[in-house]
């Protein structure tokens, strides 16, 4: 560690306070400054650091975070930037990296619980069911911020894979068009599952032709996740053949 202090980006976990991982709880125990996800982030969280400088960064610019970080740990001070989540996805931390390399400040990162998984554990899912799907597509809809032409929604619907879509709630309509245009049949399961994990959590089970009817009756246009995919709601699936009797693995031989 250099002579100056450090930058932690710490993942906040879904929404519960006592989701986030334990290393995340310490680092924000010992550290002096902390610069929050504002309401992306549960405030409970806060909690775990009465003594440190807190800034709320739905209120400042990524330059405005930057040098608050930067400052901090040329003072020598501990920093955790809190973001929701799991940093590594959809953080925009590569940037803030990035910029610390360049002013020599050594910094890490602490992996979160991201809501496709607070939402799963709310709706007891598995994503990755045997014969139904074993791949779970993470993605957005392009809204200020482009997608790569690649990264459709069409061309990923196109693989029938469970898909976990974020920051898309205020375009249902639109995406269950291009979703049943993509490739998956209108009655495909879905679900929306607004705040997962937090107090105030709603999932509505539905299909991908009612996304926007269902969104706009339970008058959900924000911070929600959108899940689609047969391993939603199926009846019909393999058994893992990890534990299979006729499998046999480094541990234990088939069944004659």
């Amino acid at each position: 560690m250099s002579k100056t202090g450090y930058v932690h980006f710490v993942g906040a976990g879904c929404g519960a306070k006592d989701l986030i991982t334990l290393r995340g709880v310490h680092l924000l125990q010992q550290a002096d400054t902390v610069i929050y996800a504002g309401s992306l982030v549960n405030p409970d969280l806060l909690e775990y650091c009465p003594n440190a400088r807190v800034y709320n960064s739905a209120y400042m610019t990524l330059e405005e975070v930057l040098s608050q970080m930067i400052q901090d740990a040329r003072a020598g001070r501990t920093v955790v930037r809190l973001h929701t989540g799991d940093p590594s996805i959809y953080g925009a931390i590569r940037e803030q990296m990035d910029a610390l390399d360049v002013q020599g400040i050594d910094y890490d990162s602490c992996p979160g619980v991201s809501a496709c998984f607070g939402a799963a554990a709310s709706l007891n899912l598995e994503y990755t069911l045997p014969g139904i799907s074993q791949s779970l597509i993470i993605t957005r809809m392009e809204g200020k911020t482009p997608v790569p032409p690649k990264e459709s929604i069409e061309g990923f619907a196109a693989h029938e894979a469970t898909m976990a879509v974020y920051l898309s709630t205020s375009m249902l309509k639109e995406l269950q068009q291009r979703l049943i245009a993509g490739g998956y049949p209108a009655d495909t399961p879905a679900a929306i599952v607004y705040k997962a994990s937090w107090p105030e959590e709603e999932a509505y089970l539905c299909t991908v032709e009612t996304l926007e009817e269902t969104g706009r009756g339970h008058n959900i246009t924000k911070t929600a996740l959108i899940l689609v995919g047969q391993a939603l709601k199926t009846a019909s699936y393999e058994r893992s053949r990890l534990y299979a009797p006729d499998f046999s693995t480094e541990y234990r031989k088939k069944s004659l």
